[in-house]
């Protein structure tokens, strides 16, 4: 069996997008066919795999699964990428609603560009010292969707992010779940540059959404900035962070960039066998 697919980037996270509003693949296969056909060299290669389904509370829902297999409670950049993919097939009209198992999002799409309202940010904690690789590092940490650590560098160039990430991913101060973890350098006008180590990938990507909406969420919580705040990611877009803050508490955050679509396809048997 031949299934259609479309290869779309968000900002250099890179996503196999299908849908599945008819199946083609049974649930109890998905995990197993995600981490297949997310190998890089050897298949279609990704950092993540999204099935686009019907949804009752929802314009559609997805299911989303990491490059290992694995399943995310939510993806930013896979977000708008969905809306994007939504938008071109005629699943949805310019704005619209999905349902994910972070909450229902609200999307908006205008040609290239995309903005996404975030689910309700929470667990925020502010400058924790964590003995990590016998060294003490004070790490923030909050979840917009899926759970991220914050550490403020001076050199992000020279930051170990594949070591020290995933010495944080998987610290026993995040279990069970582990965290992403972001490396971040205060740059002028509300302005952050990043560098991600993503669990579920388990090495640094180009671009992670929720974490450069952590990123500003704790770093506009420690006073460095004012919404809306400019992220640059590690593939060189710039997206935005959009945030309203009540005291200690997020209100309502979106974030959008430009996603690009890659190329559209027939995935052979062979891919995923």
């Amino acid at each position: 069996m031949k299934i259609p697919f479309m290869k779309m980037s968000g900002s250099g996270n890179d996503f196999i997008l299908i849908d599945h509003r008819k199946p083609l693949i049974e649930n109890n296969r998905m995990k197993e066919f995600a981490r297949k056909v997310c190998q890089r060299r050897i298949s279609v290669g990704a950092d993540g795999l999204i099935f686009i389904e019907n949804s009752e509370k929802a314009d559609f829902k997805w299911q989303f699964f990491n490059a290992d297999g694995s399943v995310a409670e939510m993806c930013g950049n896979g977000g708008r990428c969905a809306a994007r993919f939504a938008n071109l097939k005629g699943i949805t009209g310019p704005t619209f609603t999905f349902e994910t198992l972070a909450g229902i999002l609200s999307a908006q799409v205008d040609g290239k560009r995309v903005k996404l309202q975030m689910t309700q940010p929470h667990s925020l904690k502010l400058d924790e010292s964590i003995h990590i690789d016998g060294k003490k590092e004070t790490l923030s940490s909050i979840n917009t969707g899926v759970p991220h650590a914050v550490k403020f560098v001076e050199d992000i160039e020279t930051v170990d992010v594949f070591h020290l990430g995933r010495s944080i991913r998987n610290h026993s101060h995040f279990a069970p779940a582990g965290t992403n973890a972001n490396f971040v350098r205060m740059e002028k006008n509300s302005q952050l540059s990043m560098r991600t180590y993503e669990r579920g990938v388990e090495d640094e990507t180009l671009a992670c959404g929720t974490g450069a909406v952590a990123s500003a969420l704790i770093a506009a919580f420690k006073g460095m900035v004012k919404t809306p705040v400019s992220v640059q990611t590690r593939g060189g877009e710039l997206l935005t962070v959009h945030f309203e803050i009540e005291g200690k508490e997020v209100k309502r955050v979106f974030f959008e960039g430009d996603v690009h679509i890659i190329y559209e396809a027939e995935m052979w048997e062979e891919a995923y066998q």
